[in-house]
């Protein structure tokens, strides 16, 4: 698939089969992700992709019974596989440390980055899966941990100092119970509406 092709079709999927993604279909995805801008070469990007059982853990975890019972999108539960992005502005800090960095100053806090480029490499990373999914007919669902991140992280032992983008859902979309979210029926601006040429 053309990358306008993928980027006409990626939308967000909230249901899913139950039908299994191939290892190397996983891989090809995780590849993606690592082809993505990052400041000073960090690389500091790294995925954890759980399968299987570990997806009902992170389920248990995030959704309770009681909220689960009156979740709207039962069929976003079936994603066979989910990864979740993680950064560590640690990486960026040591990074910018080094000789060929250091003159700018961006070694000794984070708060003297006035764009925080672990957030901004991050999301480049997950624009790529998300594309790449679309390119190889999967869905996929972008969505946060907001309040259960650490609890997320403490239990499949994500290292301290590293941080969670989100989490990404990944499968064979089911077409006839998948639906848009309420934010879906806001009118998107045009292209003209958010491109400014020459002056604002």
């Amino acid at each position: 698939m053309e990358i306008f092709d993928a980027l006409k079709k990626r939308k967000m999927t909230r249901a899913f089969t139950a039908q299994r993604v191939e290892t190397a279909t996983v891989e090809q995805l995780l590849y993606a992700a690592t082809r993505g801008p990052s400041a000073g070469n960090t690389a500091s990007l790294e995925v954890l992709v759980l399968t299987g059982p570990r997806c009902e853990q992170y389920w248990d975890i995030t959704l309770d019974e009681q909220r689960r019972s009156a979740f709207g999108w039962p069929g976003l539960l079936r994603a066979p596989v989910l990864m979740i992005p993680t950064v560590a502005p640690g990486d960026y800090l040591d990074r910018y440390s080094e000789p060929d960095k250091s003159r700018r100053g961006l070694g000794s806090d984070v708060e003297a980055w006035v764009v925080p480029y672990w957030w901004v490499d991050g999301g480049a990373g997950v624009e790529n899966i998300l594309l790449a999914a679309t390119a190889v007919g999967l869905g996929a669902c972008f969505f946060g941990q907001f309040d259960y991140e650490l609890a997320v992280s403490e239990h499949f032992g994500i290292p301290d100092g590293r941080r969670s983008l989100g989490t990404i859902a990944l499968g064979y979309p089911d077409v006839v119970q998948d639906r848009p979210s309420r934010s879906s029926l806001r009118r998107s601006a045009t292209v003209a509406q958010r491109s400014h040429w020459e002056q604002w």
